[in-house]
């Protein structure tokens, strides 16, 4: 709150009310391991977009190289989490269909495979860079394009 010369108060514009995302990202992998792709899809109001200085929606599909279907989930995440960030979104709802990333992120499931563990924390220290997320598990179903894009990164390692 500031106060002005005829002694009124008037709330400061809140740079915390933007910078608010939603993110759906998904991993696929043909063959566990096999040759891997990412899918994430941020989208950003038309009012956050032009405050952050950018268009309201992004794309990115990604061949990863040979990957079990569990890395390929976290690397998805973290691709999503750090072009999110470097949008300048503060705030984001993170859809995500794999549940037990999603239940490894929330801290319901303890990550038990050493080769997911750097990723784990390495997706909790970015995700510590936001003022608020959350990770929440989603159908298939809700997640078509996410995993459109990731099938389709996989598939080029196929060819």
């Amino acid at each position: 709150m500031t106060t002005n010369i005829h002694g009124k108060t008037k709330k400061q514009p809140d740079l915390f009310d933007t910078g608010y995302a939603e993110m759906h990202c998904d991993g696929a992998s043909s063959g566990n391991p096999g040759n891997s792709g990412i899918g994430v899809v941020i989208n950003i109001s038309e009012k956050d977009a032009g405050f952050l200085g950018t268009k309201e929606s992004h794309r990115i599909s990604e061949y990863i190289g040979l990957a079990t279907n569990n890395v390929a989930e976290y690397s998805a995440l973290l691709r999503g989490l750090e072009t999110a960030r470097s949008l300048g979104i503060r705030k984001i709802n993170i859809f995500l269909d794999s549940e037990l990333l999603v239940k490894q992120i929330n801290g319901i499931y303890k990550v038990k495979h050493s080769n997911l563990i750097p990723l784990w924390t390495k997706a909790k220290s970015i995700l510590k860079d936001f003022d608020h997320y959350i990770v929440k598990h989603v159908p298939r179903e809700l997640n078509k394009e996410a995993d459109s894009l990731a099938a389709r990164a996989a598939k080029i390692g196929r060819e």
